[in-house]
């Protein structure tokens, strides 16, 4: 089971509504420490309702030069995009331009992302209103959201250095 983390709950004010960060990571193996995967959405309950905050999401991905659903991005080798990912003590911090989250990960999620040195993240632009901030959230439910073909259309896909403070 993993937990939700609410990014803004000032919804009357941005159309995107309440954004929420969740981690997963895939089931480690023999040979790896699993895939460490990062989702943001939003619960549709922006001022404009949940149509509008679709639509300035996908506004919002596409001027930092993502596109929905066509490719995977990989920030290694696609520059100019505007985005980062800080892995460290426990937390990841996503900075985008129109979020920035410093979001708790399980231990397992930060051993994968060491490992791998990368985090696959997705960016839904159709809400999720069973994902509310700050509880728990079944991993069957989890599982159907994700990996709904429709929610995965509607992600921007994206490979993300793992970053590490250097010191």
């Amino acid at each position: 089971m993993t937990t939700s983390n609410v990014v803004s709950s000032a919804r009357s004010a941005s159309p995107l509504g309440t954004l929420t960060v969740i981690p997963w990571s895939s089931e480690p193996s023999a040979e790896s420490a699993g895939t460490p995967f990062l989702m943001a959405y939003s619960l549709g309950d922006g001022r404009d309702g949940p149509e509008a905050g679709q639509q300035a999401m996908r506004a919002a991905l596409e001027t930092m030069g993502l596109s929905v659903g066509d490719r995977l991005f990989d920030l290694a080798k696609d520059t100019g995009i505007n985005a980062s990912l800080l892995v460290e003590g426990g937390s990841a911090v996503l900075s985008l331009p129109f979020l920035k989250v410093q979001c708790p990960v399980p231990a397992e999620w930060q051993a994968a992302a060491r490992e791998s040195g990368q985090v696959y993240f997705l960016c839904s632009v159709r809400p999720w209103p069973g994902g509310a901030p700050g509880r728990p959230v079944d991993e069957a439910l989890l599982r159907a959201y994700v990996s709904d073909e429709e929610t995965l259309a509607a992600c921007a896909h994206v490979m993300m250095p793992a970053r590490r403070l250097q010191g």
